[in-house]
């Protein structure tokens, strides 16, 4: 088998064994929606002023959410507190994208 081939097999491979990790609630979530709606409810700035530095603290894995369920409670809290009238899949998708960069739960 070529060089070439076998990092394509690899990389495939390897590309299902993430996604094979990724929570069953978050599978069909779009990741893209997350991002911008993340960036466009300024997510990072309000944890700031509540938190300090770049309001990314907040994400503490080893903290009280420690579920898929429990992260995407809390998104739906945040909606809520301030309003920002999130469809439930805009909440899974930012849940989603704050799994996928902070908290990596795999079940």
């Amino acid at each position: 088998m070529s060089r070439t081939l076998v990092a394509i097999t690899l990389a495939l491979l390897g590309a299902g064994a993430v996604h094979a990790q990724v929570p069953a609630v978050f599978k069909d979530a779009d990741l893209k929606l997350g991002e911008r709606l993340i960036a466009e409810s300024k997510c990072n700035q309000c944890h700031a002023q509540k938190w300090g530095h770049d309001g990314k603290d907040v994400y503490r894995p080893k903290g009280r959410i420690n579920t898929p369920a429990a992260l995407i409670s809390m998104v739906e809290r945040c909606s809520t507190e301030l309003n920002l009238s999130l469809f439930p899949e805009d909440v899974a998708a930012i849940a989603a994208v704050l799994n996928r960069d902070h908290y990596r739960f795999s079940k």
